[in-house]
């Protein structure tokens, strides 16, 4: 027996539920999106921007950014990269837009350079190996606070979220090329006044 044709209510039900999965995308499911990078994102914001208040405000943007334009993400980078390229902006917003130097600004929220490298995890276990790459990072970030806006963005990318340069690239806007002149420039610049600030401590 030839089978009957759909109904028009099976066609408009049918009609729906392709437009909704071709409108549906990665970032559909935002509360798991969230608990996944979240602390991450954070991170980077609190590294960047040395104030707590601030930081999870940013951090709370990136993530309403990502679901207002959640239909634009198109698989061609990971979420992280995407997720990261809102943070810069928003990071590249806020310092532009303060009338105050945000590396120079003192508030109650302030978070000390000494303070960034709890963030950082320590791969070793050793209590006095701990205690000095905490003070070697102290001084790290010092010098990363002094290094110009896309040299710190393109060292914290690279280092402090372990990023590849092609991801840092696609995050920036950058071209390969350029982000390996500033992560040169960065590195030069850091291990100049690490190697100095070690000679006047002797």
């Amino acid at each position: 027996m030839p089978s009957q044709a759909l109904s028009s209510d099976s066609l408009s039900i049918t009609r729906q539920t392709v437009i909704a999965q071709a409108q549906a995308t990665a970032l559909d499911d935002m509360d798991s999106i969230v608990a996944t990078y979240e602390q991450r994102i954070f991170r980077f914001h609190l590294v960047s921007i040395r104030d707590r208040d601030v930081a999870q405000t940013l951090t709370q943007d990136t993530f309403v950014r990502a679901w207002s334009a959640r239909s634009s993400f198109r698989g061609d980078c990971s979420i992280l990269t995407w997720l990261m390229r809102i943070a810069l902006n928003l990071v590249r917003d806020h310092t532009r837009t303060d009338r105050f130097r945000f590396w120079k600004r003192v508030s109650d929220t302030a978070v000390d350079v000494s303070d960034i490298s709890s963030y950082v995890p320590h791969r070793d276990s050793s209590l006095e190996s701990r205690l000095i790459a905490s003070e070697q990072m102290t001084l790290v970030w010092q010098s990363v606070a002094e290094l110009s806006e896309r040299q710190r963005s393109v060292f914290l990318l690279r280092f402090l979220e372990e990023l590849e340069l092609s991801e840092i690239a696609s995050i920036t806007g950058l071209p390969i090329s350029t982000v390996k002149t500033h992560l040169y420039r960065a590195l030069a610049t850091i291990r100049a006044r690490h190697t100095a600030s070690l000679k006047d401590s002797l």
